[in-house]
């Protein structure tokens, strides 16, 4: 393969984010991992090679960003970002605390905003590429999912109304991954997807998809049927799926009570 470019990929310690950068560096890209273990992100450049890097950093912290823009104007510029870091936990509503809101709203939405502001003059000297992964919540409005739903579906909002601004200087895209077998969900979501028949797909199929979209003219994929499907509906005619999902609700209720009953027994 011939290089690529730089890819600045965040999440790139774990699960869909470490599979994207092993798919980027197998096409040639040389890559720049973010994430905040260290040693994760050393076991993978080492694996990668010796020609792509790492910083181990909070996004989140002042200053953080800031460092990412820098680093990579040291190695060239980006031709590609891939926001990919993210986080969730499934609960009600009313039990969310304050910090968890917002560090969801930041890693999620705010972060990959930063990110691409700052990066933009590097992605736009070579008409770069932009990847959001989201979510196919960022779609589809689930229970006890408010928090990472509004972070996704505002991350779509962000990615769609970018790319057209951009159209022709930068391409813009959106990945929406379904249940995806990484660290970010519990054995418990695990569980409640086997009980709803949800299928979840490896990191590596999210990555085979990435690069799809990446090749591709495509603005946006949603991953797997019938989530892509729903998707779709939920933007037609949401009462059906409404439906659906209520229909769903006495299990998912049954589940979060049991979390919630064996999180205050071991406390």
């Amino acid at each position: 393969m011939g290089k690529q470019g730089l890819a600045v990929i965040t999440g790139a310690s774990g699960g869909i984010g470490a599979a994207i950068a092993t798919q980027l560096s197998q096409a040639g890209w040389r890559c720049l991992l973010l994430g905040r273990d260290e040693n994760k992100l050393q076991l993978l450049q080492r694996t990668l090679g010796g020609e792509h890097q790492y910083l181990a950093l909070d996004l989140t912290l002042p200053g953080s960003v800031q460092r990412v823009m820098m680093h990579a104007a040291s190695l060239g510029g980006a031709a590609l970002l891939v926001n990919c870091a993210g986080c969730n936990e499934m609960r009600s509503f009313q039990s969310e605390q304050l910090e968890q809101i917002q560090r969801q709203m930041t890693v999620n939405l705010v972060v990959p905003m930063l990110l691409t502001h700052h990066l933009l003059p590097q992605l736009s000297s070579v008409k770069g590429t932009v990847v959001n992964v989201g979510s196919a919540f960022g779609y589809i409005g689930y229970p006890y999912q408010s928090v990472y739903c509004a972070s996704k579906f505002g991350l779509r909002g962000f990615s769609e109304a970018l790319s057209r601004e951009l159209d022709g200087q930068v391409a813009v895209k959106y990945l929406a991954p379904r249940a995806t077998d990484t660290s970010i969900n519990s054995e418990d979501v695990r569980a409640l997807n086997t009980a709803l028949g949800n299928k979840m797909d490896t990191p590596e199929e999210v990555a085979h998809s990435f690069m799809r979209l990446l090749n591709s003219k495509k603005r946006r994929l949603v991953v797997g049927f019938p989530e892509k499907l729903f998707a779709r509906v939920n933007g037609l005619l949401p009462e059906l799926v409404d439906n659906a999902i209520i229909k769903q609700l006495k299990t998912i209720k049954n589940y979060i009570s049991c979390q919630l009953n064996t999180k205050e027994s071991s406390s």
